[in-house]
């Protein structure tokens, strides 16, 4: 047993790991990331059939994919305090058989409410699987270059899962099964169980660390009633008693759990990590950077899907260009890190999705032209592959070996936490705007009484996104064409939201990180503080 300088806690030195294990570590990790994020992604490609399927109106399916994200962030700080505690790899393991067992949910729910339930299980399983891939990855590589560069293909397969997920989305709902996507993903997390247990080395634990139930429970139930209020401010109304009052609980709460972890012994997240500003300022630029990446893919999702209705392998080929260039650029992008600083990498990646974002605001919702949506997305798509690997490499390697666990687990939390608010609050900001302009649309309208009549009451009841999906000949469908208009206006409001968020990010990766090292240099520091404890 050592004592890590400037550890709070002894850690175990981690026994030697041969290639063969580096390398199956490196294969369980990656697989399991992979799978995981299908998952997250895979309502991106499905929106539009679960429209069709479950009769659902627009915060229903916000729910879906709200379902899958809130407990990733809500318990992946706790997951990095078991992974310090007993080990990454069983959390990997354990993590990847969650999501067999959600995935089957999802195949077989016959209604919406088994969705969210069937999502809320892979969230769960996820919420372990992110921070524990990570954390082994960084544990067995055994010099900074070779830490970075497992970072970056972490990263690219996390990326490869998001651009396989609407991919097989799409080819499954091409063949009216799109259930099938989900089998797909219980097998292959199934096989990531596997591997893990067979193939990974476990990481280092770290002993001292213990559960804090308090911080736990007051950040579960703030975040929750936040993201709750949110969801169900469009729909309900912003000035619901339930809304306002989940919001107003909700942040107070949140308030509470930052003023237990100043005080409390053993924290869920160490907010001394926060004095470095090289990771404080990558945390910042996660959250904003990914709601904008992730509130782009929603609101294409959106667009093509619900408001559309185009066909899933259409989405599937074009989330491609969205998710795809962080995995087949992994070679470039590990280049660029070891000759270009990670501030302009961070720059340049956050102008292009800012770009793309932009770009696609200006498109007509009467174009039924899939094509249209191509260069923006993969102007965001490049953006996302130059900024992810880079961001996530800044946050581990500035802090020594015995907080690489919270570390990782607090950049995957940030960054997921931005992946949450992204459908969430773009979903708000659509679905209000084209609700506050449907009412007065139809009532200036002119339509006859017969179809009037109807239009109104199915507004109020279901929003746009029930008006919109009217097949025609039904009483009210007559107001398909003004549901289009308002739900085309209010996404394009939510693209300019979008790019207004990646272009903050990449003003406060210039700024923030002004002065700050190459990763490579950086990570030299912590790296040799523990060859020398070892």
């Amino acid at each position: 047993m050592i004592q890590d300088p400037g550890s709070p806690t002894p850690i175990s030195p981690p026994p030697p790991a041969p290639p063969a294990r580096i390398k199956g570590t490196l294969a369980a990790a990656s697989l399991a990331v992979m799978v995981a994020q299908v998952a997250n992604a895979l309502p991106g490609a499905l929106n539009g059939v679960f429209q069709q399927t479950f009769n659902t109106v627009g915060s229903q399916l916000t729910w879906i994919t709200a379902a899958f994200m809130i407990p990733v962030v809500v318990f992946e700080l706790t997951f990095g305090v078991l992974g310090d505690r007993f080990g990454h790899r069983k959390l990997v393991a354990g993590g990847s058989a969650l999501m067999v067992l959600g995935s089957i949910v999802c195949t077989f729910s016959p209604t919406i409410e088994w969705m969210w339930a069937g999502s809320a299980l892979n969230g769960l399983g996820a919420g372990a699987v992110f921070p524990a891939t990570l954390a082994l990855v960084a544990a067995v590589a055994r010099t900074p270059k070779e830490r970075i560069r497992g970072i970056a293909v972490w990263a690219g397969f996390l990326s490869a899962g998001s651009a396989l997920s609407p991919l097989l989305g799409g080819v499954f709902a091409g063949f009216g099964w799109w259930r099938g996507a989900y089998a797909a993903v219980a097998l292959i997390s199934l096989a990531a169980v596997v591997i893990t247990l067979l193939r990974a080395q476990e990481s280092a634990k770290q002993e001292g660390r213990r559960p804090d139930l308090w911080g736990q429970t007051t950040f579960a139930i703030g975040l929750i009633l936040v993201l709750f209020g949110l969801v169900q401010g469009p729909e309900d109304g912003w000035t619901a008693t339930h809304v306002i009052a989940s919001l107003v609980i909700g942040a107070v709460m949140l308030v509470v759990f930052v003023a237990i972890e100043l005080r409390v012994e053993s924290p869920l997240l160490d907010l001394r990590l926060f004095r470095n500003r090289q990771f404080t300022v990558s945390s910042i630029v996660a959250v904003v950077g990914m709601f904008a990446f992730l509130g782009a893919c929603f609101s294409t999702s959106m667009w093509l899907g619900p408001v559309q209705h185009q066909d899933g392998l259409y989405i599937g080929l074009l989330f491609l260009l969205l998710q795809g260039p962080a995995f087949f650029l992994i070679p470039v992008i590990h280049r660029l890190q070891e000759r270009i600083a990670a501030r302009w990498l961070l720059t340049v990646g956050f102008l292009s999705m800012g770009a793309g974002a932009f770009l696609a605001s200006q498109n007509d919702v009467a174009n039924r032209d899939v094509t249209a949506f191509v260069l923006p997305s993969l102007l965001v798509g490049i953006g996302f592959a130059l900024t992810l690997s880079p961001m996530t490499a800044i946050a581990v390697t500035s802090v020594p070996r015995h907080q690489t666990g919270m570390a990782s687990a607090t950049t995957n939390l940030l960054r997921d936490l931005g992946f949450a608010l992204g459908p969430v609050l773009v979903g708000a900001i659509a679905l209000s705007a084209a609700g506050s302009q449907l009412v007065p649309a139809l009532q200036a309208s002119g339509l006859p009484a017969d179809q009037l009549g109807p239009a109104l009451g199915i507004a109020e009841a279901g929003g746009p996104i029930a008006l919109n999906s009217l097949p025609q000949g039904v009483p009210g469908s007559a107001a398909h064409e003004i549901a289009l208009q308002a739900l085309g206006n209010g996404f394009s409001l939510a693209f300019t939201v979008v790019a207004l968020a990646a272009l903050a990010a990449a003003l406060l990766s210039l700024i923030g990180l002004h002065g700050i090292r190459n990763e490579h240099q950086q990570a030299a520091e912590p790296e040799a503080t523990a060859d020398l404890v070892h």
